[in-house]
């Protein structure tokens, strides 16, 4: 009898340690599914011309010029050729160089953007297996990731370097649990190269490691490095290669309007950061970031307060983008609330924590479902995404872009713009500067910031410039179709 019991114990256990082992399999099915499934939408997006120079165009330029000996040189919105740090201090681009000699297409950002987000998923469960004690709670809590239908979002925008921070912060936070303080460096020096503010959160993720596992050297140490990389990048990169501040500091008009000014309005008119911080969108966003992890994140809030300085930045910004959970200035937010959820779970009961990552995995798939950005989902698309043209007038575009040479100067409207970007000179409608080609499509009216406008739609502006082209002797008209034109420069 003693010997059927073992019997039947070994099988007990082999068939326990078989469904265990299963479970890394399924996240990995997961993260594939997941990858080439938003792949799929994006490039549906990018070939039906709902992707745009600003911003997937502005990336692959700098890629583009990046790998044609011209480091992160491009473009900008007034068309004056600028290295991209002017703007946005970001040089993890460079490292996309090599492969865009590989796969030389705006496809390749969607597709590593997309790729880096899903590889997220393992330090989470890696995470999750070192403290829940439950290969099934971990890879629950690594599908709920993937749930995540802010990530989603934020992936399917494509392309913005700081997304990439995302999967980064994931395993910067892995290796500090994990005292593994080489890797982490490896880490930090990515997230920073992802963003000028990502220095922000790393400095309040090395206040977490000294306060919870008091490494009070190392902690300040990764906490003053942060702090000196983002005053490094807005107060001498930017203004270095720019000729003066950052140009996204009017987006803090209200309170202050620059690092400074900020600090100078806590003390001298407080209400006016609490009000900029407790608005209507303010407390929603907050709600719509917590409410696919169950508020699961409040139980261990150490890890979660990092957030913090994401969301100081995002909360107090007077542009209503950035408290929309849809784009990417959430990248220093999602990490945090998912990792401190998955050390929350470990607060509970050992029996009852793989019921509460299924819960979390519910409500994620279930917000998911409801906002997209998968197809056939009822979530709007926010603003900065195109909606869906009609296929004569795509078909349009796709004839007028075959029209304009490789690597000649362009001037072009913004949908057409993120396939025509993989050039020195592009530059936006109505401007002309270097152009020897202009593609314009009348449909098309939105043009980025400039001195003497908003970014925007601008019909305006568009309709005397395509006048002005169809009556110049300089241009001549080779293409019209749909409301699409392309003109090619007289040559004399």
């Amino acid at each position: 009898m003693s010997s059927e019991l073992a019997a039947q114990t070994y099988r007990s256990s082999i068939s326990t340690l078989a469904r265990e082992r299963a479970w890394p399999l399924v996240v990995w099915t997961a993260m594939l599914g997941w990858s080439f499934g938003l792949f799929a939408t994006v490039r549906a997006d990018y070939l039906n011309f709902q992707l745009a120079r600003f911003d997937l165009g502005n990336m692959v330029q700098a890629v583009w010029s990046t790998a044609n000996g011209r480091p992160l040189e491009v473009t900008d919105a007034s068309g004056e050729q600028l290295v991209r740090v002017a703007s946005h201090v970001d040089p993890v681009l460079v490292l996309l160089a090599p492969l865009w000699l590989v796969a030389p297409t705006p496809l390749l950002l969607a597709a590593v953007q997309i790729g880096a987000c899903a590889l997220g998923a393992l330090p989470v469960l890696w995470l999750g297996r070192r403290h829940l004690g439950s290969e099934r709670a971990a890879a629950l809590m690594a599908l709920a990731y993937l749930a995540y239908p802010w990530l989603a979002w934020t992936a399917f925008d494509a392309f913005h370097p700081v997304t990439l921070a995302i999967p980064l912060f994931l395993y910067a936070v892995w290796s500090l649990d994990s005292d593994r303080l080489v890797a982490f460096a490896l880490c930090a020096v990515l997230i920073a190269a992802s963003g000028e503010l990502m220095g922000l959160p790393l400095a309040a993720l090395g206040i977490w490691y000294w306060l919870s596992r008091g490494q009070r050297r190392a902690g300040l140490a990764i906490a003053g490095a942060g702090i000196a990389w983002t005053l490094l990048c807005l107060k001498v990169i930017v203004p270095a290669f720019r000729g003066e501040e950052s140009p996204f500091y009017d987006r803090f008009a209200s309170v202050g309007g620059s690092p400074e000014g900020i600090v100078e309005t806590v003390f001298t008119d407080p209400l006016a950061i609490v009000s900029a911080l407790t608005s209507g969108d303010d407390l929603s966003y907050l709600l719509w970031l917590g409410w696919p992890l169950a508020g699961l994140f409040l139980l261990v809030p150490g890890l979660a307060v990092v957030a913090l300085p994401q969301l100081l930045v995002n909360g107090l910004s007077d542009w209503s983008t950035t408290t929309d959970p849809r784009h990417h200035y959430i990248a220093g937010v999602i990490p945090f609330l998912v990792a401190s959820s998955v050390l929350a779970l470990a607060r509970l009961p050992h029996a009852r924590r793989v019921h509460a990552a299924g819960v979390v995995l519910v409500m994620s798939l279930t917000l998911a479902i409801l906002v997209g950005p998968w197809p056939g989902t009822p979530g709007a698309k926010p603003p900065g995404f195109h909606a869906m043209l009609p296929p004569a007038h795509v078909d349009a575009l796709r004839a007028a872009v075959s029209q304009v040479p490789e690597g000649a100067p362009l001037s072009t409207t913004n949908l057409a713009g993120s396939h025509l970007s993989a050039r020195r000179y592009v530059y936006s409608v109505p401007i002309i500067g270097r152009a020897e080609w202009i593609l314009l499509d009348s449909w098309d009216t939105w043009m980025p910031a400039s001195e003497s406008r908003e970014e925007g739609l601008h019909p305006e502006l568009l309709r005397p410039f395509l006048e002005r082209a169809r009556a110049s002797a300089r241009w001549r008209r080779v293409f019209e179709r749909d409301g699409v034109f392309v003109f090619a420069k007289v040559r004399r």
